[in-house]
């Protein structure tokens, strides 16, 4: 492995890290519709302001979302919306697990 392929690698696991979560996958799905306020994940997960912040921080830190201040609120983008393609992948491994599954079950 050369020091370049080392350093990829590194910044892909630094993304696949931060989508490593049930509540900010959850957020990169939300997005994918769309802008949202921080306040619309507060109210949605039932978690407070900071824990949020800290989620919304680490996927603006790997690089898949930004941020854009207006006033004493904060709205949310996906940076790159083509973070949902990997999201279906990961689903369609999902269902072929199932199905292998139920095939060896059945």
């Amino acid at each position: 492995m050369t020091p370049e392929e080392k350093k990829l690698l590194e910044a892909k696991a630094k993304v696949l890290k931060a989508l490593a979560h049930p509540t900010r996958l959850w957020m990169v799905e939300k997005l994918a519709d769309g802008e949202k306020c921080v306040c619309e994940f507060v109210d949605a997960v039932d978690a407070d302001f900071s824990t949020i912040s800290k989620h919304l921080s680490v996927l603006k830190q790997a690089g898949i979302v930004v941020d854009d201040k207006r006033g004493k609120q904060v709205f949310y983008t996906l940076k790159v919306p083509c973070v949902m393609n990997f999201m279906h992948c990961v689903e369609a491994v999902i269902k072929s697990q199932a199905e292998t599954h139920a095939a060896l079950v059945g």
